[in-house]
């Protein structure tokens, strides 16, 4: 049985938490001995919920600045636990886990999620990475995007570092009807439905899409956009909503997590961010057989194919944006291959199951393998 410890800043909801809870409700528990290491508290709703399933969850209540006790706790955890492997998530926990790790022989690999933006190349990383990655075993990127980042901003070897896609479960069936959902909401049958899923926050540039609605407003005004989520952003949204006129075509739904819902009711799916790793919410779109479009930033140019599963168009390009919508308002054949399209790439490359035999893979070559 190989042991394994996911560390993480805590289990709150959120994409990297996302994936370590896929992660770690997905390993096979024949092979393998899952637990959650959080650096900070609260534990967090996903935490909770392994929690009630029997995995163990730990957390270390990090201390402002950097933790210099936090690297003690850290290594009581892995050597009381016998820990095999530390699989640190995101580049804070990668230092501390490692350095909680030093002279233990212990196995580790750290995943980097997603960037900053704008991205930076900070001096004193450039410096100790190269060291801190010969001490690492396997170092994985979501995306050949976020791949290129840690070898320009992060001095770390391209040949030391791997990829494996994000997945997610396929959860998207909702089993009523799409006319009796938009029923629900007002919105009758010859009405078209944009809809994004994101945290309100200004990296994803929701201002983009609300301006093209109101450009598409003049020929086809009984267009509605649903914004799923919430965060810091909220307020100005709105009240730029209600500065074009469009209070009675954007539902802002607030968080949510029962997003498949939204998406049955959705005709496309938009992601207009600056940046992005693997965005977990363009694959819940494509699994839910919507045709997208998307910035190309990212990890957005490795998901969506242009002209086969929807469009990739510039960041912050409104008219590219709108001539791509009203294409697919036009469009209904269209938007239907598309969608197809959609559904039959996230089964091949973006379920749950792939990524977790990868990382699988991956513990099994690591632990058979006595050196790094």
């Amino acid at each position: 049985m190989i042991k394994i410890a996911h560390i993480t800043f805590d289990m709150r909801i959120g994409g990297a938490e996302r994936v370590i809870y896929n992660l770690v409700e997905n390993t096979d528990r024949s092979k393998f001995d899952v637990s959650v290491l959080c650096l900070d508290q609260p534990v967090g709703p996903f935490g909770l919920r392994l929690k009630e399933k029997g995995y163990q969850i730990s957390t270390l209540g990090r201390k402002p600045g950097f933790d210099l006790s936090l690297i003690r706790k850290v290594r009581d955890c892995i050597v009381s636990n016998k820990i095999d492997i530390l699989h640190c998530h995101q580049y804070t926990p990668y230092v501390y886990g490692l350095m909680g790790s030093a002279f233990t022989k212990k196995k580790i690999v750290f995943t980097e999620h997603g960037r900053f933006y704008p991205d930076k190349r900070k001096f004193k990383r450039t410096l100790v990475n190269p060291v801190l990655s010969r001490y690492t075993d396997r170092i994985i990127a979501i995306s050949e995007a976020t791949k290129d980042a840690l070898v320009k901003f992060e001095n770390i070897s391209k040949d030391r570092i791997g990829v494996v896609y994000n997945g997610i479960e396929d959860g998207n069936r909702v089993p009523e009807k799409k006319e009796n959902l938009r029923r629900s909401f007002g919105i009758g049958e010859n009405g078209f439905v944009m809809g994004t899923a994101a945290r309100l926050d200004s990296i994803k540039n929701h201002p983009m899409m609300i301006k093209g609605l109101k450009r598409i407003q003049q020929d086809s005004p009984e267009t509605y956009l649903f914004i799923v989520g919430d965060g810091p952003e909220r307020a100005g949204l709105e009240t730029l909503v209600t500065e074009l006129g469009l209070s009675s075509r954007v539902i802002f739904t607030g968080f949510r997590e029962d997003t498949s819902f939204f998406y049955r009711m959705m005709d496309v799916f938009l992601l207009t961010s600056f940046s992005e790793g693997t965005a977990m919410t363009l694959l819940e779109a494509m699994a839910a057989g919507l045709p997208c479009i998307a910035t190309g930033v990212g990890g957005n140019l490795e998901i969506v194919k242009e002209g086969e599963t929807g469009f990739i168009i510039p960041s912050g390009d409104e008219k590219a944006l709108t001539e791509k919508i009203n294409l697919l308002i036009r469009d209904k054949k269209l938007r239907e291959e598309l969608g197809q399209a959609c559904r039959k790439r996230f089964e091949e490359n973006f379920t749950v199951k792939k990524m977790v035999k990868e990382y699988e893979k991956i513990y099994e070559e690591i632990t058979a393998n006595g050196k790094r």
